[in-house]
């Protein structure tokens, strides 16, 4: 049964929009519209306004807005059907009669006895971890060495299920529920030649709530050696997977009031943490997160803190949260805790005080994605930092405001080494939506191209015999081991060591699969202007050369990676980056003004 859609519709358009919110709300009218401060998020200005004449409310603070209904079903946190009932009845309208909708209401009826069925099962489970006997200790011994405490598990309604296969069974049927109840409920798992058994068997139970706070679904957690660690609820008619989040119902008014919203991924990273005075945690249930979820947690916050575990699935993990959030406007933060920890350890061991600190230190999304892009790969490398820059747009891309865009693609060029300005330019026009990946990449190849500088020893190892046996041996990896023609110096000691001629042919085979020395090599060999004389350097000029270079190189990181720290407000890391760049300036300075001479052809 149901409201008419009639009904509903000239509901809406006779309900006062204002009369309704200042039952809530107090409203102060501002030219055409009426204002107030947000009661979806603290705030000092006001920023909620409402427009009698659109019949619709906005928060330019938070970004919740809609109409009458909407604005019911937040504040009082109650579903369309009821929302209609206050609304009518605040508006003086009369109910008019349900209408008979079959459908709907055999499927509210499904998911009614679902929901009946999963409250038996909850209390029954909670009496036999409380009350049962030496089996259940088994689970009440895993929550003492947890550090769970009894306020805890009351709290969250944690359960133990008997290592029985039919013993919740049975009590559902005593409590008079049907077999077919039973199988649609998702507690037994049904067998092929006909009858079931208990799904959730010898485990842990943790209840999955809905919004209002009613058990829908369940995740159980073994406490033996299985391979199985956790089994969950299949999807039934009240449950559906990927449209709720572990926590909310506790969780949603603190949320609220703090302004933002810590994510992490399982069951005891959210209880944990609540035990210790932490309550506005969700948890994702550990699936992947989903439209669905992230729009239910935009309800309460638009700011989220990701803190998944630090080990790579974790990270994987957490950058596909990332995507997600950020499709639906959230700002988000992330943070990583030391050693691969999640918030479940290291609560336990550092206290709430230090896990609250290192929150307040998260990292900006666009940051964490850099620097996750760039962890063992060299960005002199053309083929690793294109592989980073691929890494990172989508991440730009999926940002929705034009100015917050703008601002993360800087620091992501700026920290990616980004300097081309046709690349740059073709890059911004792919996370503004447009499809100019091919010549995004033909702009990456000219800017991974050697350095003039490099051009010229390599032409001069190449055009004199002589030099290049002077400089090979005291050439050391790390001179050039950062520069993008390290696989043709590597080609040229490989071929000297083995006594090989050196040319096209024996270079080519040395260096198959580098695109760039497929590109250099004929270039090199063949032009004029890089066989200059080398009568005015010596081996040991030529060496400082390369060494010059490569301090320009970590000079110019410093300067990206300084930028960053101020950014984020490190000082320590600032402090130690500008006495590397000291210490490298001198350094710099004892190699020229020779080797310097040399990078410019004087």
């Amino acid at each position: 049964m149901r409201y008419p859609q009639t009904f509903i519709d000239d509901l809406k358009r006779q309900a006062d929009i204002v009369r309704v919110v200042q039952d809530y709300v107090p409203l102060k009218k501002k030219g055409a519209n009426w204002m107030a401060c947000c009661p979806f998020h603290k705030e000092k200005t006001p920023s909620f306004s409402v427009s009698p004449a659109k019949e619709i409310f906005y928060c330019f603070g938070c970004h919740k807005g809609g109409g009458v209904f909407n604005f019911v079903m937040e504040m009082e946190r109650v579903a369309f059907p009821e929302a209609i009932k206050i609304v009518a009845e605040k508006s003086g309208v009369p109910l008019p009669k349900l209408v008979d909708d079959s459908r709907f209401e055999a499927r509210r009826q499904e998911v009614d006895e679902v929901v009946e069925l999963n409250k038996w099962a909850l209390e029954w489970w909670e009496q036999q971890l409380e009350h049962g006997g030496a089996e259940s200790g088994i689970g009440r011994d895993y929550l003492a060495q947890r550090e769970i405490t009894d306020e805890t598990r009351k709290t969250f309604r944690l359960g133990h299920a008997p290592d029985s296969w039919d013993a919740l069974s049975s009590h559902l049927r005593q409590k008079g529920a049907s077999q077919l109840q039973i199988e649609r409920s998702g507690l037994v798992v049904k067998k092929e030649e006909g009858g079931s058994y208990d799904r959730f068997r010898g485990r842990l139970i943790f209840p999955v709530m809905d919004i209002q706070g009613r058990p829908i679904a369940f995740g159980g957690r073994t406490l033996k050696d299985e391979d199985a660690k956790y089994i969950n609820s299949p999807e039934t008619a009240a449950y559906v997977k990927g449209r709720n989040l572990f926590g909310l119902n506790l969780t949603r008014d603190e949320i609220r009031r703090q302004g933002y919203a810590i994510l992490v991924e399982g069951f005891l990273d959210l209880i944990i943490p609540y035990q210790f005075g932490i309550h506005n945690g969700v948890a994702s249930l550990g699936t992947a997160l989903t439209p669905d979820q992230v729009k239910l947690l935009a309800r309460f916050a638009r700011k989220v803190v990701v803190n998944y575990d630090g080990d790579r699935a974790g990270v994987q993990a957490a950058k596909r949260a990332i995507e997600t959030l950020l499709a639906e406007d959230l700002e988000v933060k992330v943070l990583v805790l030391p050693d691969n920890a999640d918030p479940d350890e290291f609560i336990r061991r550092s206290g709430a005080n230090e896990y609250q600190r290192r929150r307040g230190e998260a990292q900006p999304h666009i940051q964490f994605v850099i620097d996750q892009a760039v962890r063992d790969r060299k960005l002199t490398n053309p083929a690793e930092k294109e592989a980073a820059i691929d890494e990172v747009l989508p991440f730009i891309r999926a940002v929705r405001s034009r100015f917050q865009k703008s601002e993360y693609f800087d620091i992501a060029a700026d920290a990616l080494r980004i300097s081309d300005p046709s690349l740059r330019r073709e890059l911004w026009q792919f996370v503004r939506g447009g499809d100019t990946t091919a010549g995004a990449r033909r702009a990456l190849t000219r800017e991974a191209d050697a350095t003039p500088a490099e051009q010229r020893l390599l032409g001069l190892l190449f055009a004199d015999e002589a030099l290049r046996r002077g400089v090979l041996p005291i050439l050391r990896f790390e001179d050039y081991e950062d520069l993008p023609t390290a696989a043709i110096f590597r080609a040229l000691l490989e071929l000297e060591i083995e006594g090989t001629e050196v040319n096209f042919e024996t270079l080519s085979r040395k260096t198959e699969g580098d695109a760039l020395s497929l590109e250099l090599l004929p270039m090199l060999l063949m032009s004029d202007s890089l066989h200059a004389s080398n009568e005015h350097y010596t081996p040991e000029e030529c060496v400082q050369t390369f060494r010059l270079m490569k301090l320009n190189h970590r000079i110019e990181e410093i300067r990206v990676e300084l930028a960053t720290a101020e950014r984020a407000g490190d000082s320590e890391r600032v402090s130690a980056l500008s006495s590397e760049q000291i210490e490298l300036a001198r350094r710099r300075g004892a190699l020229l003004p020779k080797a310097e001479a040399m990078q410019t052809g004087l």
